[in-house]
């Protein structure tokens, strides 16, 4: 079994422990890709990028593509990463934001990233 499909599947190579279930860790490349939908079932997008904050090591947001076609028109966000749940079976993630909660939401355009000290996108994102 390739580490990929360790990665996805949570089985070790013997084919009989499953270490990782619950999900607990993850490879960046098993993150990026994702698709991110709410809890109505409803895509909201996909994962484009992770940041990660270097003072701690753990991850402070993923970046979250949403809209457009073939990237014409797609709209970015940053997303902290504690907003996000892992869907295991769906190899997802979940946001409990509606769809229209995230249309209206400040995003930015992926070649003018936003200055990484400023947190009022994750404020927004931290409103109930």
């Amino acid at each position: 079994m390739s580490l990929q499909q360790e990665n996805l599947t949570g089985q070790n190579p013997d084919g009989q422990s499953k270490p990782n279930i619950p999900v607990q860790y993850l490879t960046a490349n098993s993150i990026i890709g994702d698709i991110i939908y709410n809890k109505q079932d409803e895509k909201l997008g996909k994962i484009d990028d992770i940041m990660i904050d270097i003072t701690n090591g753990k991850i402070a947001y993923v970046v979250m593509a949403h809209g457009g076609f073939l990237t014409i028109g797609e709209k970015d966000f940053a997303i902290p990463f504690d907003q996000l749940t892992v869907d295991a079976e769906r190899k997802a993630f979940i946001l409990d934001r509606s769809k229209e909660f995230v249309e209206n939401a400040p995003g930015f355009d992926i070649s003018h990233w936003p200055e990484t000290n400023f947190h009022a996108e994750a404020e927004y994102w931290s409103m109930v």
